[in-house]
């Protein structure tokens, strides 16, 4: 959503999480995402963009900035998705970060609609690609 006046926005935001809205902010450190909006805004999600997970286990900046998001997000009782989780190695970094949620395709690739619907009728779950989880992972995953 674009925020053209962040006054007016706080108070429509306000009114949809006041009927039980989950609000979030989607790609966290990209394009208008500020702290700023972190301070006045009543959301409840931060979405950390995948740009920074791509490479939290070979570059330094993107390894340090990741646990900071999240330390700062835990701080305003905010929950943390990471985006674009696709290695074991990004999964487990993310875990000793105490990342909430993470989504990617080390999960499960892309689905079409048919397929995801069929699942759901099914009460399937997507299936998980060769993803090591250990009890303390999985507990940590299933219960954030």
């Amino acid at each position: 959503m674009v925020i053209p006046s962040v006054e007016s926005s706080v108070v429509v935001l306000q009114q949809l999480k006041d009927v039980g809205v989950r609000l979030s902010v989607d790609d966290f450190g990209t394009g208008c995402s500020s702290l700023s909006h972190l301070r006045r805004l009543p959301i409840d999600v931060l979405k950390i963009d995948q740009s920074f997970v791509r490479d939290i286990t070979s570059d330094v900046n993107d390894a340090a900035i990741v646990p900071l998001v999240i330390s700062l997000a835990h701080s305003l009782k905010l929950k943390v998705i990471a985006k674009g989780v696709e290695t074991q190695a990004q999964l487990d970094y993310l875990h000793q970060c105490h990342c909430d949620e993470m989504q990617g395709e080390i999960f499960s690739r892309p689905s079409a609609p048919d397929d995801v619907e069929q699942m759901l009728r099914l009460s399937s779950l997507l299936p998980l690609r060769q993803v090591k989880l250990d009890s303390s992972i999985n507990n940590a995953i299933v219960n954030r």
